[in-house]
């Protein structure tokens, strides 16, 4: 009898690891994110905390939390929010597009129109 040939999965050694998509931004959404990563080092530094104490609190590792503070695009929201929730300014997310002054606008003139 012949031998049948078995495909075996090649992990490329990064076994346990998920591969990721690499995030494209636009040039003025990578500034935005770096802003808020500095905003977030600036408030954990006001408060006298390490990254280490902050890391844990949020249940993240230290070195997320220095993609947090650069401003990382591949570093999830939840995590952002978690930093957020430890330095007591989550409640800053929900000022994100309350007020929408365009959407309000677009939505206006859509009313007006004749059907």
């Amino acid at each position: 009898m012949e031998d049948i040939p078995v495909k075996r999965c090649n992990f490329g050694g990064n076994i346990g690891r998920m591969r990721t998509k690499k995030s494209i931004l636009l040039p003025v959404a990578g500034k935005v994110l770096a802003v808020l990563g500095e905003n977030i080092k600036l408030a954990r530094r006001r408060r006298k905390l390490t990254e280490l104490q902050v890391a844990e609190r949020a249940g993240i590792a230290r070195s997320t939390l220095q993609l947090i503070e650069k401003g990382n695009p591949g570093v999830a929201m939840s995590s952002y929010l978690q930093v957020l929730f430890v330095l007591g300014l989550e409640r800053d997310l929900l000022k994100v597009a309350a007020d929408d002054p365009l959407g309000r606008k677009l939505q206006d003139a859509g009313l007006l129109k004749r059907r």
